[in-house]
């Protein structure tokens, strides 16, 4: 068996975004002996290139999974175009109306008008509810992706979250009522935000355990897929917590198969990662030269966020044998016997950097 994991160019300026193609089976062979997955879909324009990538590369107008993460607009508006325009068999996504009723009675005809619900989640949730509409008009069975649900294929497996932890995380999701609300830096500690030099050497993470993400951040589905031996985790904008969740399943898992792509969370974020997690899902720090066999791909804008890649969490990824790739606004493609693919070429690695500036 062979696959393609296309990680698809988002953000062709500053904006940086999640869409990956996948594709495995054997890809020598016809179209029903593969499987096809789709794992977000960026903003709604890369939903457009998401379609033609799949009809060009994959030869295919049929996708047999989309999962949707959680409902940033970075991750899920291009999921409408995927919906639209090619055929879909089944769509896993969270219902977040079905497990907090509170939601559930603020959502009419598809809208939220109840002002108790802040405006930025309020656009994520009536695009969650839009997609679960289009999927039941087209006839596309939804799924809820919770710890331990299989794919038909039997390669594919949701690590996190689980039903419980998602339903925790609910009431904290920023801008529902019952959250805290966040205080912006006063106008003092702006002038006192400032740029300091970090100076690093080989084996030294500038990554620490107290990371926190938003509790929407870490409802996303964490996906690992194997395919011939080869492990696979795609992680969305999941937090430490989060992924030390789904490390638990990762270490309970009866096949051995090593880890060999990894998808840096929320587009390399200094506070989605922390050594104890690393280590637990890539293994210990190795000595320089050293590797795993291992991929780690970031998906970025082209033009870079100031948080997004954080090269410290470039560094930990490289610390523990990955060879480490960043997007820029660029597609990616890793393979494993498939056919080559005319007009793509090899991606230098990150360098490993010893210096830089951050706040």
């Amino acid at each position: 068996m062979g696959y393609e994991v296309d990680f698809i160019g988002v953000g062709k300026e500053s904006k940086s975004g999640d869409a990956i193609a996948i594709r495995f089976g054997n890809l020598y062979g016809g179209r029903d002996e593969q499987t096809v997955v789709v794992i977000d879909g960026g903003f709604k324009d890369v939903g457009a290139e998401m379609v033609s990538h799949i009809k060009q590369h994959f030869g295919t107008d049929r996708v047999d999974l989309v999962i949707s993460t959680h409902p940033d607009q970075d991750h899920i508006n291009g999921l409408e175009t995927v919906l639209m325009e090619l055929t879909v068999n089944e769509l896993w996504m969270h219902l977040p109306w079905t497990h907090n009723q509170g939601l559930a009675d603020k959502f009419t005809d598809g809208r939220i008008t109840d002002n108790s619900i802040g405006e930025r989640l309020k656009e994520s949730l009536e695009k969650a509810w839009f997609l679960f509409c289009l999927a039941e008009e087209k006839s596309i069975p939804v799924y809820e992706p919770f710890t331990g649900l299989s794919h038909t294929s039997g390669q594919i497996r949701i690590l996190g979250p689980s039903e419980s932890y998602y339903e925790e995380l609910i009431p904290q999701f920023d801008g529902m009522p019952a959250a805290k609300e966040q205080v912006e830096a006063s106008f003092l500690d702006k002038v006192a935000s400032q740029l300091k030099q970090i100076f690093a050497f080989w084996g030294e993470d500038k990554i620490y355990d107290d990371g926190v993400t938003s509790p929407k951040n870490n409802s996303s589905v964490i996906t690992q897929l194997i395919v011939d031996g080869k492990r696979m985790i795609f992680t969305g904008d999941a937090g430490i917590e989060a992924l030390s969740h789904a490390a638990d399943q990762f270490e309970q898992c009866v096949n051995s198969a090593p880890l060999r792509i990894v998808q840096i969370p929320h587009h390399g974020s200094r506070r989605n990662v922390g050594p104890t997690v690393l280590n637990r899902l890539l293994g210990e720090p190795l000595s320089e030269g050293e590797d795993r066999e291992l991929l780690a791909v970031a998906s970025t804008a082209k033009q870079g966020e100031p948080k997004h890649p954080r090269k410290a969490v470039l560094n930990a990824f490289t610390h523990r044998g990955a060879r480490v790739l960043v997007t820029r606004g660029n597609g990616i493609r890793s393979s494993f016997e498939a056919p080559q693919r005319s007009g793509w070429s090899p991606v230098d690695p990150e360098p490993y950097h010893y210096t830089w500036e951050e706040e």
